[in-house]
């Protein structure tokens, strides 16, 4: 009987070490899982403003048709947007396309007549709208990476997340930071 009271001890122990990794890996799990799905929205937003963006550049061209390379420039942007892959490629086509919308921006307010064009009005509006839902997902995302980056530095976490397949996220951060701060500049 003796032997029993230190048998119960270490299994008492080793049981609470089990449970606290357990629910430890559990979490991260459930962190690594959010982070993916809120990288998802971001990608469905951007997504979203591609496909808005051959309509803006359609109306504008009806007006403004000498603007070559303004078109072309937006039409790289939204390819490189379409075609990033992770945060960093997003960042740096987040920055081309900021300066891709500026430029077809002001080409637009030279043209008063396609300033009034219901169509573009709306074109204009969805856009505005567009780029506020990328900035909401994009500090949805950059909240999950903040928890799951947490979650693996911290002690004693950080001595098995990295065993168990489980590695630190880029943020969505942008080069420049002003030129996303708000959604491009739309006068009437």
């Amino acid at each position: 009987m003796e032997w029993l009271i230190p048998v119960l001890i270490i299994v008492a122990v080793v049981a609470v070490i089990a449970v606290y990794f357990w629910a430890t890996y559990n979490s991260l799990v459930t962190l690594a899982v959010r982070v993916d799905e809120a990288w998802s929205d971001i990608t469905v937003q951007l997504k979203r403003r591609a496909d808005l963006i051959p309509n803006i550049i359609e109306a504008v061209k009806g007006y403004a048709a000498h603007e070559r390379g303004v078109f072309e420039n937006v039409t790289k942007a939204r390819a490189e947007t379409l075609s990033a892959g992770s945060p960093a490629e997003a960042s740096a086509a987040e920055n081309h396309m900021q300066q891709a919308l500026r430029s077809i921006f002001a080409v637009a307010e030279a043209y008063p007549q396609l300033q009034a064009s219901q169509n573009y009005l709306q074109l204009q509006s969805e856009l505005v709208d567009t780029e506020d839902k990328i900035q909401a997902s994009r500090r949805f995302y950059n909240g999950g990476v903040r928890e799951l980056n947490t979650k693996i530095k911290v002690f004693p976490n950080n001595l098995f997340a990295r065993q168990a397949g489980f590695t630190e996220r880029d943020f969505f951060e942008v080069a420049d930071g002003a030129a996303i701060a708000e959604p491009p500049r739309v006068q009437f």
